[in-house]
C-alpha cells in the first residue's frame, strides 16, 4: 500500500481513503460565521456538504469554482494542488480550507501562509473515525478581493 496517500489513526490503524467527513460542528460554526457554502470541490459522493459538489470522477481540480463560497476539506495526498487551486480560486471565491498542520511542507508555506490561518485546539474527529487524528487542524481561509474586510 502506498502509505502517504492513507492518514494513520490511533492506535496506528489506516483508513481505506483520504477523504473524511468534516466534523458537523465544524461546519456549523463556518456557516455561521460565512454563511451557506456553494460548493464542496472535495466530496466522495456520500459525505457532500454543498448541493453542488465534485467527487474524484469529476474532478474537483479540473473545474471552475465559481465564485461564490467554497468549503474544502481535501484528501490529503495532494496537498499541493488542492491548495494551489484553492488559492487560484479566490480571486473569484471565498475558499475556506479544513488542512492539516503541516508546516514543514512546501504547500503550507507557498499557499496556507497566503491566507488567514486559524489553528484549531484539539484533535478533530473525521467522519464516523473511532479516534481523534493524530495531528492538528487548521483552517485556512482565502479571501477574494470582493469580501469586504474591515
Amino acid at each position: 500500500m502506498d502509505g502517504h496517500k492513507h492518514i494513520l489513526l490511533p492506535p496506528g490503524g489506516k483508513t481505506a481513503t483520504d477523504v473524511h467527513g468534516t466534523p458537523p460542528e465544524l461546519f456549523a460554526a463556518l456557516i455561521a460565521e460565512f454563511g451557506v457554502f456553494d460548493l464542496d470541490p472535495c466530496s466522495n459522493g456520500t459525505n457532500a456538504l454543498c448541493t453542488r459538489y465534485f467527487t474524484p470522477e469529476t474532478d474537483g481540480l479540473a473545474q471552475d469554482w465559481g465564485c461564490g463560497r467554497v468549503f474544502m476539506n481535501p484528501p490529503y495526498s495532494d496537498m499541493l494542488s488542492w491548495m494551489r487551486k484553492a488559492y487560484d480560486a479566490s480571486l473569484r471565491a471565498l475558499v475556506v480550507c479544513l488542512v492539516p498542520v503541516r508546516t514543514d511542507t512546501a504547500w503550507w508555506h507557498d499557499y496556507a501562509m497566503k491566507g488567514e490561518v486559524r489553528f484549531i485546539r484539539g484533535r478533530l474527529r473525521f467522519g464516523s473515525a473511532k479516534h481523534n487524528a493524530p495531528f492538528p487542524s487548521a483552517i485556512v481561509v482565502f479571501y477574494p478581493p470582493w469580501w469586504g474586510l474591515d
